[in-house]
């Protein structure tokens, strides 16, 4: 007797979207159900372990290098393989969502990398899941095109040897994708967005002299790149492509992760493009491991908390040495400017700023840098130009001067900041402005002229949980307590009702906004992540 076929995924309570036979195919759907079959029980494994290692931390407010990996560190005979020639050159990155009109600007923008985010400059409705993978294999097959139905501007793709090579950025290890559902379970959103775009793409890019190239977020452990690891051997053996194809750029955004990189290079060696330091999700990350810590890990308000503080210093240079030592490419901070059609004070003011970070990006050693604008662009492409001139890349600049102790990367203390009653505000301002956008399906806003997406309201809403919760006291004699962000909280809506006007407030969500922020910004169970509650809402 033959054994039964094995389950097909199901696509469940979703609206039949135009064209949407193009990216679920039935092999498709296959190869994402074979995913799921083989690598999320260890995906769910490792997610237990992430709240086993929240508890050490919980107990014992500090980390360290891990003991058991000393002789991968002390290795010094292993490397990264060698970049391919399509992300040899990463000077300047772009982000953004995957919708149509960003794909076209972003390939055309002159930077090197795109970016191309379902991760948090992209809220999951199966809207931007489904069709920002159409987006992409259109680009490739080159028969994207778009026209603004507002201004009537036309966009097109300029020549291939113009455009941006794609990184794209599947969503993170803990969302799951309630629309495709094996058995009545959901898959990992990480492996609905990776599987769709390998399998449709994989061979498509390789035929354009690129290949598939990813950014890994939210990574917390090297036994979570591990699991990266297997998930892409097994995916190039699936479609029948060479070993070491595929190539991963993984975010050092989680406090945990910081003290790992090396390992993480070292699991992903193979297939290892670098590392990326970013700034948000990093606080974030520290909140949340050492929320019980007490006074000395209490944060400033977060625009107090430059790449120059000490922690956070220690931290880049440590991530730009790590990765030179492994022959990886060190991808710097995001630059979120977005400049004003109408203030050109502003901007020269943002512009200088701007130019600043990524001058001491490049001379710190990094290899590129992330803008969130076309206009950013240049700024960052003259620094970089002027550090490494015609090279590619710094790869041989060792860094061997910088050593970086364990307590060094959690010595929030070294910061001379304090939270302050205007950075509640701003918290409450952005935290409300950011969700009611994401609700409605936006993940990349523009917001008081800066680009904002999710993990800009995860550390607004973790640093109004911190302060209450530490009992902060600010500097106009005020508690930070939940009767002051409910207060703070009405004053912003009102304010918002008042600036947009009636119709357009009713409109939006604004209400479920507001309500969504101060759940998860007051409850004392606080939330892993903001978009889970968040998701459940997302229509």
């Amino acid at each position: 007797m033959s054994a039964p076929a094995p389950s097909t995924l199901a696509i469940v309570d979703a609206e039949p979207l135009p064209r949407q036979d193009e990216v679920l195919t039935d092999a498709a759907l296959a190869f994402v159900a074979e995913l799921h079959r083989q690598f999320t029980p260890r995906r769910n494994e490792l997610l237990a372990r992430r709240g086993e290692r929240r508890a050490e931390i919980a107990r014992t407010s500090t980390l360290d290098f891990l003991p058991e990996t000393a002789a991968v560190r002390a290795d010094d005979s292993w490397k990264v393989a060698p970049a391919p020639a399509a992300l040899n050159d990463r000077r300047v990155e772009i982000t953004g969502p995957t919708d149509r009109k960003m794909t076209i600007n972003a390939l055309n923008s002159g930077a090197k990398v795109w970016l191309a985010d379902f991760e948090d400059a992209s809220a999951p409705t199966w809207e931007n899941v489904v069709l920002g993978q159409l987006n992409l294999s259109d680009a490739y097959e080159r028969r994207i095109d778009f026209t603004d139905p507002r201004s009537g501007k036309s966009y097109a793709l300029k020549s291939a040897d113009e455009l941006a090579t794609v990184v794209m950025r599947p969503r993170g290890w803990h969302l799951e994708e309630r629309h495709l559902q094996l058995d009545g379970v959901s898959v990992p959103g990480a492996l609905v967005d990776f599987g769709l775009y390998f399998f449709h793409n994989a061979q498509r890019l390789i035929d354009l002299g690129k290949g598939p190239y990813f950014y890994l977020p939210k990574t917390e452990s090297h036994l979570e790149a591990r699991l990266w690891n297997d998930i892409f051997v097994f995916a190039q053996d699936y479609v029948g492509i060479p070993q070491g194809t595929v190539r991963a750029t993984v975010l050092i955004e989680t406090i945990t992760a910081a003290y790992e990189m090396e390992e993480i290079l070292y699991e992903l060696r193979d297939h290892a493009a670098g590392l990326n330091a970013g700034r948000w999700d990093y606080l974030f990350s520290i909140v949340k491991n050492f929320r019980d810590g007490g006074a000395k890990f209490v944060l400033p308000d977060r625009n107090a908390v430059t790449m120059t503080a000490p922690f956070m210093r220690a931290y880049t240079e440590l991530l730009v040495r790590t990765c030179h030592k492994r022959g990886a490419h060190a991808i710097g901070g995001m630059a979120a400017f977005i400049p004003s059609r109408r203030d050109a004070e502003v901007n020269k003011m943002a512009f200088e700023k701007v130019k600043a970070d990524k001058d001491r990006e490049a001379n710190d050693g990094f290899d590129g840098s992330w803008v969130a604008h076309p206009d950013l662009v240049p700024i960052a492409l003259a620094s970089f130009d002027a550090v490494l001139g015609e090279k590619p890349n710094q790869k041989d600049r060792l860094r061997e001067d910088v050593s970086v102790a364990p307590g060094d990367l959690i010595a929030i203390d070294s910061l001379d900041a304090r939270p302050t009653y205007d950075g509640l505000r701003n918290a409450v301002a952005v935290g409300i402005r950011y969700i009611e956008a994401w609700l409605r399906g936006l993940g990349a806003v523009a917001i008081f002229n800066l680009m904002e997406d999710a993990a800009t309201a995860e550390i607004s809403r973790s640093q109004i949980w911190q302060w209450i919760n530490a009992d902060v006291v600010f500097e106009n004699g005020e508690h930070a307590t939940a009767d002051l962000a409910r207060k703070v909280a009405a004053e912003e809506l009102a304010a918002i009702r008042e600036e947009i006007g009636e119709e357009t407030f009713t409109a939006g969500k604004w209400q479920q906004a507001h309500d969504l922020l101060l759940q998860v910004s007051l409850d004392q169970d606080y939330a892993d992540f903001l978009t889970l509650p968040a998701y459940e809402q997302l229509r």
